[in-house]
């Protein structure tokens, strides 16, 4: 996938969030995807923090829910 334009003026987790948003909104994650902070590291070079609280907006948002000693995966519609 190619990288997004990152706007120097938004937070980067923020910017993450949102392109993941769009993807669980798209299809390109479906429910029960794991959606790791070392994914997201790893995708797109940031640091732990910048990914955990990428997770802890769209799990405030209702798109994800994380199970302890599991991680976080797109809420399905059940």
């Amino acid at each position: 996938m190619a990288e997004p334009q990152w706007d120097p003026k938004r937070p980067r987790w923020q910017q993450i969030a949102d392109v993941i948003r769009q993807r669980i909104q798209d299809g390109t994650y479906p429910p029960d995807t794991l959606i790791s902070e070392s994914r997201i590291q790893g995708e797109w070079g940031v640091a732990k923090m910048t990914a955990r609280k990428a997770v802890a907006a769209l799990r405030a948002e209702g798109l994800l829910v994380t199970t302890p000693g599991m991680g976080s995966f797109v809420k399905g519609d059940g």
